[in-house]
Formats: structure tokens, sequence, C-alpha cells
């Protein structure tokens, strides 16, 4: 029979890289802010691009468009993201930060950041060009197996 080496499992090790970076933000962004993950990366999306769908933020997250609406809701409920009716659309809704949203995203920034600064410590800048790359690779081709 032939086994798997879970250990050096390019997906599994991906996964549990995730896993472990995930639970660092969600625990800091759960107690400092009562965020959940998705609703975190809503906000980190609509920080970048207001004015865009909840099916365009699952798209750009790959999160589940369930998790996203769900997040999305949650949002609004807590006076964070305000949706407007789209004029050429009026099924769809445009989504954006409150003032109340803005806030709290400019205050994650900072965090977000030194973490991703204790996460690549001691990794030379050459070394982060060719992840990057890597990265770029990576997700290209998850996108294609996953649209296969």
């Amino acid at each position: 029979m032939d086994l798997l080496d879970l250990e050096h499992f390019l997906p599994y090790r991906l996964s549990v890289l995730t896993n472990h970076v995930s639970r660092g933000f969600a625990r800091l962004y759960e107690e400092r802010f009562d965020l959940k993950l998705p609703e975190w990366r809503v906000m980190a999306v609509l920080g970048r691009r207001p004015g865009i769908t909840a099916r365009e933020v699952s798209e750009l997250t790959a999160m589940d468009k369930v998790a996203i609406s769900r997040a999305v809701a949650r949002l609004m409920q807590m006076g964070r993201v305000a949706a407007e009716t789209d004029s050429a659309d009026g099924r769809r809704q445009k989504l954006s930060l409150s003032e109340a949203g803005e806030d709290i995203y400019r205050q994650i920034i900072p965090l977000a950041k030194r973490i991703e600064g204790a996460l690549v410590a001691g990794i030379e800048a050459d070394d982060m060009a060719v992840l990057d790359k890597l990265l770029i690779h990576l997700t290209a081709a998850a996108e294609r197996i996953d649209h296969d």
C-alpha cells in the first residue's frame, strides 16, 4: 500500500500553516474587536475595494458565499458595514465600510502588519521575492484545480 507522507505533502503543510496563522489572527480580532475571521476578511476587502458586492468579496477571498453572507449580515447589524442598492441592478447591494468599520479597519492594519512581520522575521528580501513568486504560481494552480 502506498502511504501519503503528510509532513511533506504540500497541500497539508499549507493547510497547517494557514490554520496556525488564522487562529492567531482570529483570537486577536475576537478579543479586541468582537470580529470573527470571516468578518475581518470582509472588512479587509472592503477597506481596499469599497462598493463591491458580497459575491465579489466571496470571489476575492475564495471563501464560501454562505460564510460571506453571514459575515456581511453580522457586520451590518453591528454597524460596521453599510449597503447601498446598485442603481444599475436593484437586486445587488454595493458594500462599504461604515465610519465605525473604517475606524476598526485603521486600528487592525498595524496589528496585522505586526503579525505578518513576526511571521516573516529573518527571511531575506531575496527569499521573500521568491516566496511571493511561488505563492502567485501556487494560487493560480489552485484556482485552475478549483475550477476544473
